[in-house]
């Protein structure tokens, strides 16, 4: 399968805001759970965020809840996630993936987040 491919990722500083995509194949965005997680510096990968590609489930780290929003679209085969409200521990570089199994992933080249004043 082809890997998603993560973008939007940047600089912002405490507050901000970001939108991150991820594009992905046609046989990716069958009827699947797709999955953000990140990584920070030095820490291990840590889910943030579980969406399927209907549309009609969404679910999120407790510590993410409100400031995080994940959305798809169909048509163009990408996922989204809104971050608001960035705070310096949101720093690290994100991936989306399908095969998230509580501990690893098969990661792509993810897109860094740096949030910092």
């Amino acid at each position: 399968a082809v890997q998603p491919v993560e973008s939007g990722g940047g600089l912002v500083q405490p507050g901000g805001s970001l939108r991150l995509s991820c594009t992905t194949s046609e046989s990716t965005f069958s009827p699947v759970l797709m999955y953000w997680v990140r990584q920070p510096p030095g820490k291990d990968l840590e889910w943030v965020s579980t969406i399927n590609t209907r549309g009609t489930f969404r679910e999120y780290a407790e510590s993410l809840q409100g400031r995080f929003v994940a959305s798809m679209d169909n048509a163009k085969r990408t996922i989204y996630l809104q971050m608001n409200n960035l705070k310096l521990e949101d720093t690290a570089v994100y991936y989306c993936v399908t095969d998230w199994n509580g501990a690893r992933a098969t990661l792509g080249l993810g897109t860094q987040v740096t949030v910092s004043s």
